[in-house]
């Protein structure tokens, strides 16, 4: 296969997995929709019996043979979907995974998918929806599912339509194996600190309405935040390695220091920082449910500021993930004023 095909291949494979995580959306929507019938149906009975009030336990109504054969279907149809959702996910994640691998083809030579802000974007979102599915039966995180697929479809959709570039070799800064280290490391901290955050996300909103039907297919809150800290705890230590570890290496390979107060270096050590204050207060202060929560969310908006927002708001960031354009202008002009 030429470079071309392999950059067509991507693109495609990459319009593949949106519409099918659109798709598995749609289906956990649908499993959202029939626990959220059955929550609303068991709300309706409990007021029902409340309404005759029996004057013993004895003479409450049985539940009729109507209501539980409803119940049968509602979890019927919210367990087919459920697994309709999951493998279409599956499939969504092989499809973004043949993206990354075409967009690393495509180039000449050919490199790793880590040569702009597209490329980190897409890369981001993939080890997301890939974790989820990985962890999925271990965490039992069917309940994320729309939350998970809704984020997967908003920056695959952002980084198609504003952070698109063509494929092109790496910078000289980016062309190294520390790069390949670095950037594994914090994009799979970056997945893992999404879902837990997801979780956080969760944990509040279970909290603040915790007989919401909308919020029926959401664990309980001690599940929740036992989640939310299991994957915290798993991604903190990567996160380290990857910002104060491998990081500064290959900063000092390229650029010949250590530390350069960098905007995206100085919002990682924040980010690392307000992680570290979770683990910390959870572990000594006895931090959790509501505070611990709102702390991880904290650090999740600062992860995903440097990830993104750090491009758009400073012009003097060396981690500048353009087109590797602009190193031929300057040599051409150097050339002319001589």
């Amino acid at each position: 296969m030429t470079d071309h095909t392999w950059g067509v291949l991507s693109n495609q494979a990459i319009t593949a997995a949106g519409v099918v995580y659109f798709l598995a959306l749609l289906c956990a929507l649908v499993e959202w929709s029939a626990w959220q019938s059955r929550a609303r149906a068991a709300v309706a009975e409990k007021e029902l019996v409340g309404a005759g009030a029996p004057a013993d336990e004895t003479d409450a109504p049985a539940p009729s043979k109507t209501a539980s054969a409803a119940d049968a279907v509602r979890e019927q149809r919210a367990a087919l979907f459920g697994r309709l959702s999951l493998l279409l996910t599956a499939i969504a994640v092989v499809c973004h995974l043949i993206a990354l691998v075409g967009r690393g083809m495509a180039a000449d030579p050919n490199r790793v998918p880590w040569g702009n802000m597209y490329e980190f974007t897409i890369s981001g979102s993939f080890v997301v929806a890939a974790a989820y599915v990985v962890l999925h039966r271990r965490l039992k995180l069917s309940w994320m599912a729309p939350w998970v697929l809704g984020f997967t479809i908003v920056v695959l959709t952002l980084a198609v339509v504003g952070l698109y570039e063509p494929v092109a070799p790496l910078t000289e800064a980016l062309n190294s194996y520390w790069l390949v280290i670095h950037v594994i490391a914090a994009i799979i901290a970056t997945g893992g600190f999404t879902l837990g955050g997801i979780a956080s996300a969760a944990y509040l909103l279970k909290s603040r309405f915790p007989d919401a039907a909308l919020l029926a297919r959401v664990p309980d809150l001690d599940n929740l935040d036992r989640v939310s800290y299991r994957i915290h705890a798993f991604a903190f230590p990567v996160w380290t390695f990857g910002v104060l570890i491998s990081g500064p290496i290959w900063a000092h390979e390229a650029w010949g220091s250590y530390w350069n107060w960098d905007p995206k270096e100085v919002w990682a050590f924040i980010t690392w920082v307000v992680y570290a204050g979770y683990l910390h207060a959870r572990a000594t202060a006895g931090w959790k449910g509501k505070k611990a929560a709102i702390v991880a969310l904290i650090g999740l908006a600062t992860l995903w500021f440097n990830f993104i927002g750090i491009n758009y708001f400073s012009s003097t960031s060396q981690h500048s993930y353009a087109a590797p354009a602009a190193p031929a202008v300057v040599e051409l002009t150097e050339g002319a004023s001589r």
